[in-house]
């Protein structure tokens, strides 16, 4: 929560802020110092902005941050499968008592595909709840007004009332006692007015590592450990609660390729550490062992782990990286990183995209890549993402609403499934950057419509009658985006040829695995699709190059996970989990190299490759056999 007054105090609050680091005290700062630079009229009265990322009870509402790069923010989220979450709660204070215009920023998450508005709440101040209803307005995130209400001086509460159980959300509330007052929009506005209405915005704090890794999916956890049994100071960043990316209980997919093959049979180990020794996609949460990555990243003495912390600048000079910028997802606290030596293994590319690395992004042509499987023009197709789901078997019947503003099925087009594995795949003609908050929310869109009917409309509805909707996931699974070039860009013709680069380094075994829209799915909604096929075509082991592994053009970044340097078919066998942990285990063992020696990651190649052949025989595992989950080459 955070106030804002008159300009008379302004200068106050920033000789505050140079007195004692940023934390402000008691301090009422005014928002005409902000609006005075955007050539907006001064305004009179008191500002209050809460967050909902700070609200101090999430009730039962989630924190989704997937988002952030896009909308400007973090925000709550009412993810209660049709059954409305409990509360979300603060306290608040106001300079002084009287009326207050309230804003809420929030959106119609299913505008897009229907009229009705699914996911709607209730604001209640100070017990009360305000008449208006939120979320039913705007398809796009937007202010949404509510009104007036009577504020008391001093502390005030703050709920959030989630009424229907269908992923409202809700990013900020305003209060404002300035008639004249009206929300910025535009993002750049918008972002200088969250910075300055933020009491701590910067820590005033500077962590340095010899080498960071930004994103703690299999690929950072794996890369993180790597280097610091090696010696090295780590940090590792990630902008999620738990590590582990799609193999964690956020999203809930398995490990696939195979680990420890010749001549390297100890890369994989650190792998085989970390997974889980269940298998299987959309299962229970503890499967996933989320607490076995944190421990393992917890027992480094040499790594340091930022977790909920999201990369959002970084400074490059002469093409290097020299520090980033994280801020965390829940405070909105900023800290530096300073390293000589970073990893993007974020799947996205974003650190690559904020140093300005070369990058591309959907499918080569075929004259381009010489590749069977690409396209005669190159286009921005992708393989899409999965919004997994699971039921349970309850012994009485479970009801689940029975919504009007779904996807039209019926008895012939309706999935009789009771599980929603990688099949359900949204998003592969959508860019999976800018637009992904649309591709999870069509994943959802569809999975609650096809339960529903299948709970309230079907023929055989009685077959599903004592079955309950118990997981449905919120953070999306994602395969294809931007790919990070390096020296060498792997194709799939590459593979499928044999061809031997001397630099080769961990074995990809997966198959050739790219998806495409069901026919079947297409027939029934056609240009709404949010089903997969997958058209696979195995290969022997393959080693992939190390010039794969680090930008061509930032010279201090290595990559690892689906951003390296292929070709989007190639992409189909490189992106598993086990393959890309191996990546990371390299990665690490090559910061190690550079470090050593004073070098970059380019000169590994020509001048150490030897060393770092050595050390991959070595392994900096504990040799424990890898986890039993076969599948595709596993």
């Amino acid at each position: 929560m955070h106030l804002f007054a008159s300009p008379a105090t302004f200068i106050e609050h920033k000789a505050k802020m140079m007195c004692d680091g940023g934390i402000l005290v008691g301090i009422k700062v005014f928002l005409s110092a902000i609006l005075c630079l955007t050539g907006v009229a001064m305004l009179q009265g008191e500002t209050i902005l809460v967050e909902s990322e700070s609200l101090k009870s999430r009730g039962s509402w989630v924190l989704d941050s997937q988002f952030v790069d896009q909308m400007g923010s973090p925000f709550l989220l009412a993810h209660g499968l049709g059954k409305p979450c409990d509360d979300a709660e603060t306290v608040f204070n106001a300079a002084e008592a009287g009326k207050y215009k309230v804003f809420v920023r929030t959106r119609n998450w299913a505008a897009k595909w229907t009229e009705k508005a699914p996911g709607t709440f209730k604001l209640i101040i100070n017990g009360k709840p305000l008449p208006a209803v939120f979320g039913n307005e705007s398809g796009q995130w937007a202010w949404q007004k509510g009104g007036e209400v009577e504020l008391k001086k001093g502390e005030n509460t703050l709920a959030l009332r989630d009424l229907t159980g269908f992923d409202g959300r809700c990013d900020a509330v305003i209060f404002s006692s300035d008639p004249l007052f009206v929300p910025p929009e535009k993002k750049g506005e918008l972002d200088a007015f969250r910075k300055l209405h933020r009491s701590i915005s910067h820590s005033g704090k500077t962590e340095k590592a010899d080498f960071i890794v930004v994103g703690g999916g299999v690929a950072g956890v794996c890369a993180a450990i790597s280097a610091s049994r090696l010696g090295l100071q780590t940090i590792l960043i990630h902008d999620r609660p738990v590590p582990g990316g799609n193999n964690s209980s956020e999203v809930r997919v398995h490990l696939g390729g195979k680990i420890k093959l010749p001549p390297y049979d100890k890369l994989g180990d650190v792998l085989a550490e970390i997974g889980p020794a269940k298998g299987g996609n959309a299962r229970h949460g503890a499967n996933y062992e989320d607490e076995r990555k944190i421990n393992a990243l917890a027992a480094e003495k040499n790594l340091k782990v930022f977790y909920n912390t999201r990369v959002i600048d970084a400074d490059c000079r002469d093409g290097k990286i020299v520090s980033v910028t994280g801020r965390n997802m829940e405070n909105g606290v900023e800290t530096n990183f300073e390293a000589p030596l970073f990893l993007d293994s974020t799947g996205d590319g974003n650190l690559g995209v904020l140093a300005g690395a070369d990058y591309r992004y959907g499918r080569e042509s075929k004259e381009e890549s010489g590749e069977t499987y690409s396209p005669e023009k190159s286009d921005r197709m992708t393989m899409g993402a999965s919004v997994q789901y699971y039921s349970v078997k309850s012994p009485a019947p479970v009801s689940f609403p029975d919504i009007d503003w779904g996807l039209p099925f019926n008895d012939e087009s309706c999935e009789k499934l009771r599980r929603g594995d990688w099949t359900w795949e949204t998003g592969m003609f959508t860019d999976q950057i800018d637009d992904f908050e649309t591709i999870r929310d069509y994943g959802l869109y569809v999975v609650f419509s096809n339960w529903s009917y299948l709970k309230n409309r079907y023929a055989k509805k009685a077959d599903f009658a004592n079955d309950k909707l118990e997981w449905v996931a919120y953070v999306a699974g994602k395969r294809e985006s931007r790919r990070l070039l390096g020296d060498v860009i792997l194709t799939s013709t590459d593979i499928h040829n044999g061809k031997v680069y001397p630099d080769g380094t961990c074995h990809t075994t997966w198959s050739i695995d790219l998806h495409y829209p069901d026919p079947e799915n297409t027939k029934h909604f056609p240009g709404r699709e949010f089903k997969s096929i997958a058209v696979q075509d195995n290969i022997k082991p393959y080693q992939i190059p190390y010039r794969c592994l680090y930008s061509r053009n930032v010279n201090n970044m290595f990559m690892a996970g689906r951003n390296i340097s292929v070709t989007h078919a190639a992409l189909g066998t490189v992106r598993v989990m086990r393959t890309t942990g191996m990546m990371g285990e390299v990665v690490g063992m090559a910061a190690k190299i550079c470090h050593d020696k004073n070098v970059l990651p380019r000169d590994i190649y020509p001048a150490h490759f030897e060393e770092l052949r050595e050390m991959m025989k070595k392994g900096v595992g504990n040799g424990q056999p890898q986890p039993p989950q076969k599948y595709n080459g596993g």
